[in-house]
């Protein structure tokens, strides 16, 4: 389930993405964009945006952990190298090379803030009409701290300023830069050759690029997003808060589309998970990758599901655990403490209670009673267990694989199952009962002279 897409805007554009940062506040040998955020790297979700308007070029600028961001961006756009690196104009200047035969709009983005939708993205790139330099994406923060501020009348830039520069009446102004813009090549790479490193950190800063077209006397435009579509995540904490602003845009966006959620905040979904209308999801549900639900299901409290597809009007928990692998037909029921793995259901089987089923096969209405277990797994190698449809499996038995149970067949409770059962047929594997009378009173007394004793 994905969210209508807006239409690829009318002029080719190229996106550059800034990617050469050390991110050393994230303590990681992991590259800082590399990072997940709902179980998908934050680079793979702005390229994904992007990828949704058609750039006809992408080039990533890399520095620090190179190889790891190389492999990442792939057959998806073209790698370039920031080396020394010295501020955020220097990067987009790495760009010219790979955009030489290129005059059309370049939109530049950010590697670290993942989360702009392609639909802000388009409208970057229209408000760059022909009598704009450049378009500037701004935002208001709930505080707007240090970041530069864009003095502005009617979407007209009048000047942009460094915090560390700006005087107390223009640190008042709440509108702020989030480092996003569109210009076209020709002016881009133009205006970027004036750019100085004249500043305390000697770097060449790309917002520069709108003084110098507004000393032109040319126009340069602002419009606004909400903060958090230009969220970015320079330490641990910072990815955390992406996380949540993904959450909730995802959670909305199901609910908006006929999921039930009885506590939205409690419930944690993947970039892929694919719900369909009408699925209710209680609280303390967690979504791992490759999840795909349709409708009429029921997810009860304190499920986690994981590389699982689950067919119309299942019932999964409370406290189940669906690992990757698990396929379920229609009417499946998937109970409390069972867990599940490269298991196939048939419509309308069930697993009530208390059970492992790894590495199998379950036919439609078969049943298979609390306790039971496929033991897949010999220390070596995995082995499959075949239950045929309408099977019945009695409490707490043990299926040892290679094994099949046939259609209708019956396993009685307690059995370990160590050859196959032919369809219909009732199959006990246990001991038979010995009682012996008197024998737990004889016990008990000697017991308690022996320790008199001591």
């Amino acid at each position: 389930m994905t969210a209508d897409l807006p239409p690829p805007p009318k002029r080719p554009f190229a996106a550059v993405i800034l990617a050469a940062g050390m991110g050393t506040r994230m303590k990681s040998a992991r590259h800082k964009v590399l990072h997940a955020i709902a179980g998908k790297p934050m680079l793979r979700h702005l390229m994904d945006s992007l990828a949704s308007l058609g750039p006809m070029r992408t080039v990533v600028v890399v520095g620090a952990l190179r190889e790891q961001v190389e492999t990442e961006v792939s057959s998806r756009g073209e790698v370039v190298v920031q080396s020394p690196q010295l501020g955020t104009g220097h990067a987009v200047g790495q760009a010219q090379a790979a955009l030489a035969d290129f005059d059309g709009k370049v939109l530049v983005l950010y590697g670290d803030a993942p989360l702009v939708p392609a639909a802000t993205m388009a409208r970057l790139l229209d408000a760059l009409t022909d009598d704009v330099a450049v378009a500037v994406l701004g935002f208001r923060p709930a505080d707007p701290g240090a970041y530069g501020r864009i003095i502005a009348q009617g979407g007209h830039i009048a000047k942009m300023v460094e915090f560390k520069d700006a005087s107390a009446q223009e640190r008042a102004e709440t509108l702020c830069n989030s480092g996003l813009m569109a210009v076209r090549a020709a002016d881009l790479f133009a205006l970027l050759a004036r750019v100085t490193n004249n500043n305390a950190a000697g770097e060449y800063y790309l917002p520069d690029v709108v003084g110098l077209a507004l000393a032109d006397g040319r126009t340069c435009t602002v419009i606004e997003t909400h903060a958090d579509e230009v969220a970015g995540a320079n330490s641990r904490a910072e990815l955390a808060q992406l996380e949540a602003i993904f959450q909730r845009r995802r959670r909305a966006e199901l609910m908006a589309a006929g999921v039930s959620m009885q506590a939205p905040e409690t419930v944690f979904l993947c970039a892929d998970t694919d719900i369909a209308a009408d699925v209710e999801i209680e609280p303390f549900v967690v979504f791992g990758k490759g999840v795909t639900i349709a409708s009429g299901t029921r997810i009860r409290a304190h499920s986690h599901i994981e590389g699982a597809t689950i067919g119309a009007d299942c019932e999964i928990g409370p406290f189940a655990r669906l690992r990757p692998g698990t396929v379920l037909g229609a009417g499946v029921k998937i109970g409390n403490f069972v867990e599940t793995k490269n298991a196939a259901f048939g419509a309308g089987a069930k697993a009530s209670h208390l059970s492992y089923l790894g590495d199998a096969s379950i036919g439609a209405a078969a049943n298979i009673g609390a306790g039971t277990i496929t033991c897949n797994y010999d220390g070596f190698f995995k082995y499959r267990t075949q239950i045929g449809a309408g099977a019945f499996i009695g409490s707490n038995s043990a299926l040892v694989a290679p094994v099949t149970i046939g259609d209708g067949a019956i396993v009685a409770a307690g059995s370990t199952i160590t050859r196959d059962v032919a369809g219909d047929a009732l199959a006990l594997a246990r001991g038979a009962h010995t009682e012996k009378p008197g024998w737990a009173l004889r016990f008990r007394a000697a017991a308690a002279a022996k320790k008199d004793r001591r």
